[in-house]
């Protein structure tokens, strides 16, 4: 039969890893689809050393490719989102079938490009833009598809990961770690994107809408970086048995869908706190199925070379499906899709980590404590912290569950008391159980 021709634009990381996988496995891959893949064009603004290109059409007009004729799949590995928008919607136009590892650009234009895919016949399959080689938009839209998912909670973004791994175990600060993952390559040179949560939101946006059924909605996800987090606070997460993670956490409630990415205090027990370095890892809970972790490297070249060569193989099994019959891109059938309402993060409902900074004095715990009462906020746990004579003691709370709004009040009530000294650190906590 005649090979499903190939146009790939970008010759980063992840093309690199693509075209290699592609090359090493050909044999194997034509077994699976009975029929062989072939990359007939490349677009590259630029020559890569190494990168072997024999026999292929080069072209520095990435647009080319969009609108080759020839090319029954075109790949986007270019990054960014305004040039890959217009690349994207020129091939579906073409009548080809895409495959990208964008998540800014489905994030945030998602909507827009299943909409016209579908009009046009065509699919989008987006697996490298979550999680890098794990298949965990496969897992969720098909292998979890007789559940209602209930929750999910991922570690999403493995710079962020990386930097809080090596401060706990190196005991060195925040702006040490990232130096130093700048200079291994886990960081870019401006880290904006993975240390402050963009990233990981961009995912979790994602996700969130395969697994509930609601369209994407970026811009109604909470989020919260890591840069604040301090040796303090990991030490204390430790003596209270629990380890700080950077968490993309969305949950169905009666009341809605919460979205949020922040620092999270979890168990030591639980699977997820045990994930560390750049590593990636998602739990998902299912109302059949109960709770599954998909685990594996977020980022590199071969790991999300992976997840496109995979969606290639799917996308080329399809060829010959009536595009009624294709699996819809975000689970559901596109007139399923439901605006349930997104929760602010005021409503979440969970434990909190709070540290205080309070002058030496007698009966400051106490004051605390019959605030947080009034508040309706009870404590499980209660530490304070050795210090010097004369200078301010640091106090470790651990509350119940409880609304956000309630503890905020609770908290600016406190604050106007004197014997606060500076801003208490808040961290969410996480039971990674079935809430609301």
């Amino acid at each position: 039969m005649k090979p499903i021709s190939v146009g790939l634009v970008g010759l980063g990381t992840v093309a690199q890893g693509t075209l290699q996988i592609l090359k090493n496995n050909r044999g194997e891959l034509t077994k699976r689809i009975g029929r062989e893949l072939e990359v007939k064009h490349v677009g590259a603004r630029r020559n890569r050393d190494g990168v072997d290109l024999s026999g292929i059409r080069i072209s520095r007009d990435l647009m080319e490719v969009a609108k080759n004729p020839e090319v029954d799949i075109f790949v986007e590995l270019i990054g960014g989102v305004d040039y890959a928008l217009d690349l994207i919607e020129t091939a579906i136009d073409s009548g080809k079938h895409v495959i990208t590892a964008n998540k800014a650009l489905i994030a945030q234009y998602g909507n827009e490009l299943f909409e016209k895919a579908q009009a046009k016949g065509v699919t989008i399959a987006f697996e490298a833009a979550v999680a890098g080689g794990i298949p965990v938009v496969k897992a969720l839209r098909e292998g979890l598809a007789a559940n209602q998912i209930n929750w999910l909670a991922g570690i999403i973004n493995g710079t962020g990961n990386y930097i809080l791994t090596e401060m706990r175990d190196g005991g060195r600060d925040f702006a040490s770690v990232l130096s130093e993952a700048q200079a291994l390559g886990f960081a870019e040179s401006d880290p904006t994107f993975d240390v402050e949560g963009i990233d990981a939101a961009h995912k979790l946006a994602i996700l969130a809408s395969i697994a509930f059924g609601i369209p994407l909605n970026f811009a109604a996800v909470s989020i919260q970086g890591i840069s604040g987090i301090s040796l303090l606070d990991l030490s204390c997460a430790e003596d209270l048995g629990y380890r700080i993670k950077h968490l993309g956490i969305a949950r169905k409630t009666k009341n809605g869908v919460e979205m949020r990415v922040h620092p999270t205090l979890i168990h030591e027990t639980q699977l997820l706190a045990n994930v560390n370095g750049v590593m990636n890892a998602v739990q998902i809970h299912g109302d059949a199925v109960g709770s599954t972790l998909h685990y594996g490297p977020g980022a590199g070249s071969l790991a999300t070379g992976s997840a496109v060569v995979a969606d290639l193989v799917d996308l080329a099994r399809l060829l010959t499906a009536d595009p009624i019959n294709r699996v819809p891109h975000l689970a559901f059938q596109p007139g399923c899709l439901k605006n349930l309402p997104i929760l602010s993060i005021e409503e979440t409902l969970c434990p909190f980590y709070v540290r205080f900074s309070v002058r030496d004095e007698t009966g400051v715990l106490a004051e605390i404590t019959r605030i947080l009462a009034g508040h309706l906020v009870s404590l499980e746990s209660v530490i304070q912290k050795d210090g010097v004579v004369g200078e301010p003691v640091v106090l470790i709370l651990l509350t119940h569950t409880v609304h956000e709004k309630a503890l905020n009040n609770a908290l600016s009530d406190i604050n106007r008391r004197e014997f606060v000294v500076g801003q208490p650190v808040v961290i969410r906590v996480e039971t990674l159980g079935d809430q609301g």
